[in-house]
């Protein structure tokens, strides 16, 4: 564990919530919200296209949950709240979550040492998690008890920027080569999706038919999803 790898990850999140970032991802703004349904059907689309269709007795981690939004996402497809889990490194986002969500089960902790069993979850969730740790030798710790706590034959549903953000340095673009050598032995498949932002947030409020338009091209979206399948 690098302590001062952890205390700049803290700083990076207190210095977004100071500047008041949070209203860019209201779902009452249309660029928000747009990104939001397009990512939940790629989402449902990589679920099915791996086999899932029902998740009421999938075991699931949200590793870097924040407030537990994409965990009570997974509610609404089906997934029990008794078998779903989420860790964060941030208190006030854990007591958040907890209040938000009681009856999920929410962890403050490092993940690079996850207080799971081997082979304890079905699908492990990590969304824009590896963009904001700029330590490698944090990340192959984080990916290592990832694929240790995953199930053979289990799945990480994977979210991230694969570019870095102009406008954010405390965010660094993962590629997809990087992926693979953090999940070495996977079976990986990675698509990029989500409108670059500020494209979404210029168009969306006139015409949310072009930004559909518009993300169908790949230079144009900022994110992976990817589905990496342990053997």
């Amino acid at each position: 564990m690098d302590i001062n790898e952890v205390s700049r990850i803290k700083k990076a999140y207190e210095k977004r919530d100071l500047e008041g970032k949070k209203k860019l991802y209201s779902l009452f703004s249309p660029a928000s919200l747009y990104m939001s349904q397009q990512r939940e059907q790629e989402i449902l689309r990589a679920l099915s296209q791996s086999g899932i269709k029902e998740l009421s007795e999938k075991i699931i981690l949200d590793l870097g949950c924040g407030v537990g939004g994409v965990l009570r996402d997974f509610l609404k497809y089906g997934a029990r709240p008794e078998n779903c889990h989420g860790i964060d490194l941030l208190l006030d986002r854990i007591d958040t979550a907890r209040e938000l969500s009681p009856n999920i089960d929410f962890v403050c902790g490092n993940a690079e040492g996850l207080p799971y069993e081997d082979e304890s979850f079905d699908i492990i969730l990590c969304f824009t998690v590896f963009t904001s740790i700029f330590d490698k030798g944090m990340k192959q710790n984080l990916s290592r008890e990832m694929l240790r706590v995953l199930k053979r034959g289990g799945i990480i549903l994977y979210y991230d920027y694969h570019m870095d953000n102009p406008k954010n340095p405390d965010v660094r673009g993962v590629k997809k080569g990087e992926i693979h050598e953090l999940f070495p032995h996977c079976a990986i498949n990675l698509k990029r999706i989500t409108l670059a932002p500020p494209l979404a947030r210029a168009i969306a409020p006139r015409s949310i038919i072009v930004c559909q338009v518009l993300e169908k091209i790949p230079l144009l979206c900022t994110h992976y999803l990817g589905v990496i399948k342990k053997q």
